[in-house]
C-alpha cells in the first residue's frame, strides 16, 4: 500500500496557485485511477485507487500548507504505514517549471509543507515528487506572494505538462521502486 498525498491550500482562492500543484497532481492521479478525492477524513481529504494489485490512498491535507505533517501523521498511522510508503507531491522553487525531480529523503529544501512532515515524522526517508514551479527574479514578487500567485501562461503550460507525467511515475513507484522512478524520470529535460 502507498499512500501518495498532494501539498496545498485548502479553499478556492488557492485552486489554481503555484502552491498548489501537488493537488493538482494527486487530482491527475485519482483521475488515471477513475476515483476522486472527496472524502473528509483525519484533517484531509482522501480517495482510493487500486493499481497494479497495489492499494493506493491518495490525499490533499485540509490543514494549510505549514501545518501538512499534522494530517500525513495521522494518515500514515490509520493505515499502519512506515515513512517509506509515503509518496509526497509539491512545488519547488528551486526547479525550473516543467522539471520533474524525486528523492527518496532529504531535507525540507525551505518548503514549510515538506517541514512540517519531517518534523511531525521524526524521518525524512520517504518519497519526494518535486515539480518546478521555478524562482521569482531579483525585481519581481517576493516569494510568498511568488508561491501563492498563478503561473504566467508559459509557466501555466509547463507545470501542466510536468502534472501530466505525475501518474506515470507513481506507477513507476509501485512497478519498479524509487530507484527506477528516479532514473527514469529524474533525467529528462523539461517537458
Amino acid at each position: 500500500m502507498k499512500l501518495v498525498v498532494g501539498l496545498g491550500n485548502p479553499g478556492h482562492k488557492y485552486v489554481a496557485t503555484r502552491h498548489n500543484v501537488g493537488f493538482q497532481a494527486v487530482d491527475l492521479v485519482a483521475r488515471a485511477l477513475e476515483t476522486v478525492i472527496d472524502r473528509p477524513f483525519l484533517r484531509s481529504l482522501v480517495g482510493q485507487g487500486v493499481y497494479h494489485g497495489e492499494k493506493i490512498i491518495l490525499a490533499k491535507p485540509q490543514t494549510y500548507m505549514n501545518l501538512s505533517g499534522e494530517a500525513v501523521i495521522r494518515l500514515l498511522q490509520w493505515y499502519k504505514l512506515d515513512p517509506p510508503d509515503l509518496v509526497v507531491i509539491y512545488d519547488d522553487l528551486d526547479l525550473e517549471p516543467g522539471r520533474l525531480r524525486i528523492r527518496d529523503r532529504g531535507g525540507a529544501g525551505g518548503h514549510r509543507g515538506v517541514a512540517s512532515i519531517i518534523r511531525m515524522l521524526g524521518a525524512a526517508d520517504f518519497v519526494r515528487v518535486r515539480v518546478g514551479i521555478g524562482r521569482p527574479s531579483a525585481r519581481g514578487p517576493e516569494v510568498v506572494d511568488w508561491v501563492l500567485g498563478r503561473p504566467l501562461p508559459d509557466e501555466a503550460r509547463a507545470i501542466d505538462r510536468a502534472l501530466q507525467v505525475v501518474p506515470e511515475v507513481v506507477w513507476e513507484l509501485v512497478d519498479g521502486g524509487v530507484t527506477a522512478a528516479m532514473n527514469k524520470f529524474n533525467r529528462r529535460e523539461p517537458v
